[in-house]
């Protein structure tokens, strides 16, 4: 089976503003790198709409329209200092959400082997009562909630390897034994949380907070040290990966130093624990990743890994 890629045009109309760090260039570089034709075998698919109760799942109806009725008819809207919306943001929400869904659905009915969905904006800052972070609807977890009311697969995984802490993915898995979240991530950064402390109302939380500098050596002890027994331990039906690739060494929003091996290898290994317990079902999500040239070869380099099977 093939790996699916889902992404949308619409992406490319969420506008941050001049400046933003999280922009239309980033899509621009993904989708570049995967039309080399190393991605030929890909099968391609635009995104399609989420529904409102998809979309508030994990968050709640009210949210959900607040967000949507947040973009402005013309120019930004600033939710936060740092999340921006453009009147086409509401659509390119609802398709970004929809295109996780769809993926979980083409995994689970053995469409798709696997499958990575380009989407802006990430999602994973996101929390149960709040956008933040250039984050308004939690995209993995709406996935997850979604993985379980549709399909009926009870354990839900999601592992995050972006440089900042998933603090919304966290909080809204917080206390469902059932979700597993998982966490590297540069500390103290920002949003300021993932302490290794921080480990859920029923220890379904890891978190493997690294100092600044970490090379891609410290990041795979981690993995191997903390996220990955835990991720067997809880022998998931499904695994969700927040592909963050901000901790790229020439990213301008971070002060670690992996590269695109240590993405493929990341993913290679979320991909085995799949294999072990979930029929090797993995759906990823872009996150960040603000060094365009850094963002679309570690963009190819996780997805080369989701096609070696």
């Amino acid at each position: 089976m093939s790996v699916l890629f889902v992404t949308d045009d619409i992406f490319l109309s969420h506008d941050t503003g001049p400046g933003h760090p999280e922009s239309i260039d980033r899509l621009r570089s993904v989708n570049d790198a995967l039309a080399d034709e190393d991605f030929s075998g890909l099968l391609r698919r635009v995104a399609v709409d989420a529904t409102d109760e998809q979309m508030a799942a994990p968050h709640s109806e009210q949210l959900v329209q607040a967000i949507l009725e947040a973009a402005p008819d013309d120019g930004y809207r600033h939710v936060d200092p740092d999340t921006v919306m453009s009147p086409d943001t509401g659509e390119a929400i609802r398709k970004g959400a929809g295109a996780l869904v769809s993926a979980v659905d083409a995994v689970v009915t053995g469409e798709a082997a696997s499958a990575f969905c380009a989407v802006r904006p990430p999602g994973h800052h996101a929390e149960r009562g709040r956008p933040m972070g250039f984050c308004l609807v939690n995209n993995v977890a709406v996935a997850a909630l979604h993985a379980r009311a549709q399909h009926g697969l009870t354990k839900i995984a999601v592992v995050d390897f972006d440089v900042h802490h998933g603090n919304g993915t966290q909080d809204i898995f917080w206390n469902d034994p059932d979700l597993f979240f998982a966490s590297s991530h540069q500390y103290p950064h920002y949003p300021g949380t993932g302490a290794s402390d921080e480990s859920g109302a029923h220890g379904n939380i890891v978190n493997a907070p690294l100092p600044a500098g970490t090379d891609g050596g410290g990041f795979r002890k981690a993995f191997e040290r903390d996220i990955l027994p835990a991720l067997d331990s809880f022998a998931p039906d499904f695994v969700l990966i927040s592909a963050g690739f901000d901790g790229h060494k020439d990213d301008p929003l971070s002060d670690m130093g992996l590269e695109e091996d240590d993405f493929f290898w990341a993913t290679r290994q979320i991909l085995a624990v799949a294999h072990r317990h979930a029929d090797g079902r993995v759906v990823s999500a872009l996150e960040g990743g603000y060094n365009l040239r850094a963002l679309g070869a570690s963009a190819a380099a996780h997805v080369k890994a989701l096609m070696k099977g």
